[in-house]
């Protein structure tokens, strides 16, 4: 059997145990997928007053195959752009949620009350056609569920 690199390995984070995040930061390198989602549905579950944004260290277009992905379940990115850490207000933000591997060398300073967590998503970009648009929908997949653990719900 061969390894299916867009595949999301290990097991799912649990859901914070402390208080649910006030102001999110999703961050990666370029800012162009997996943290453009993370932002979009933080957007659509977060509760009301919780403020949320996504950047990068080295920060791109957002990919054309995100934008197709969310619009697939009814998101719409169009109005995304790509941002850098230095665009968003990094001391409002008391989570930084870092979605890829790559990322924890280039990651900001962060004050000690910023609680730091890591998802290690694959990059869906770097997976070979013609498999690159359902590694785009699994890690959107994925990505949907892990944002839904920052607020669980009591129903």
């Amino acid at each position: 059997m061969t390894e299916n690199p867009g595949a999301v390995h290990g097991p799912r984070p649990s859901a914070f145990i402390s208080a649910p995040p006030r102001g999110v930061l999703f961050l990666c390198v370029h800012n162009s997928s997996r943290s453009q989602m993370a932002e979009a549905f933080a957007r659509a579950q977060a509760p009301e007053g919780t403020e949320v944004w996504s950047a990068g260290t080295e920060p791109r277009e957002v990919h054309p195959m995100a934008r197709e992905v969310m619009q697939e379940i009814g998101i719409d990115l169009s109005a995304h752009r790509s941002k850098s850490v230095a665009d968003v207000p990094l001391d409002r933000a008391d989570t930084v949620v870092l979605v890829c591997g790559e990322q924890e060398a280039s990651c900001p300073r962060l004050e000690a009350t910023v609680r730091k967590v890591h998802w290690p998503l694959p990059d869906p970009t770097v997976v070979p056609e013609p498999e690159r648009l359902e590694a785009f929908r699994r890690i959107r997949d994925e990505i949907k569920w892990r944002v839904s653990s920052l607020w669980p719900r009591g129903d």
